[in-house]
């Protein structure tokens, strides 16, 4: 059955983050970025898919309604549509030849969180392929989790989750009034700063809190009021700054190297 108008509208409306929001979903397109949710096991609620997705559980002596129910069992209901379908409800200029859509569920950062493990805090990260960057360093170093202050890009963004590459589906993600959350934290709270201590003088630490500003600002006010030590990488060459998820990546893996 072909789509209707209305749930062309519906998809397409999931470009805004107002639209995601009033709807509580999220879209992601293309088979490579599909294709590494899928394999994470994200609880996608539709596929959208032309005979071209090379990620089709087809047999080639079984029709493609038949392929279509056994896929959705597998990860969720799953609706062959036409070429031109899928140019309708694409988000790119060239269509691709999947799209997925999943629940947006934010998770309540439990209070005391931060004081255990290793935490990642984006701290006015607006720039999303930033922030889907910052996502793959905390998966590939095993952080606990990562905590996003609320004017950080929209976690929720394709651009974001392109650009985290699967990791979006594997790191415990939360928004949260950054300042509040750090209170009191009992875990050392290191600030990325200019003007900080040379990060390769770190001791062990077994908890932390790794707090990277946005690049035009650095850190915030209040945000910055709670960091117990600020930290730098030491400077060689004439570069002004790093990128911010450069030099996370950088703090990120010293501070494992000590551990």
């Amino acid at each position: 059955m072909p789509l209707t108008k209305a749930e062309i509208a519906r998809l397409r409306s999931l470009q805004d983050k107002k639209h995601r929001e009033t709807l509580g979903l999220f879209v992601v397109e293309g088979e490579k970025v599909v294709g590494e949710l899928l394999a994470a096991k994200f609880p996608f609620v539709e596929l959208y898919a032309t005979d071209a997705w090379s990620g089709r559980a087809s047999r080639p002596d079984e029709p493609p309604r038949a392929a279509a129910a056994r896929r959705g069992t597998e990860s969720a209901p799953y609706l062959e549509i036409s070429a031109a379908e899928m140019a309708r409800i694409s988000h790119y200029p060239t269509p691709s030849t999947v799209l997925a859509v999943g629940k947006i569920v934010r998770a309540p950062l439990a209070p005391h969180a931060l004081d255990r493990g290793l935490t990642l805090a984006l701290d006015g990260i607006q720039d999303p392929g930033n922030v889907g960057t910052l996502l793959r360093i905390a998966d590939w170093f095993a952080f606990d989790r990562v905590v996003l202050s609320p004017d950080c890009a929209d976690l929720f963004s394709q651009k974001v989750i392109n650009a985290s590459m699967g990791s979006f589906a594997r790191v415990a993600a939360h928004t949260a009034p950054l300042a509040e959350a750090l209170a009191g934290c009992a875990a050392p709270v290191l600030g990325c700063d200019l003007a900080g201590d040379d990060v390769h003088a770190l001791p062990a630490l077994r908890d932390a809190v790794v707090v990277i500003g946005s690049e035009g600002r650095g850190l915030s006010p209040a945000v910055a009021a709670r960091v117990t030590r600020r930290v730098t990488i030491p400077k060689f060459g004439g570069a002004e700054s790093l990128n911010a998820a450069v030099a996370a990546a950088i703090v990120c893996d010293n501070l494992r190297r000590v551990r």
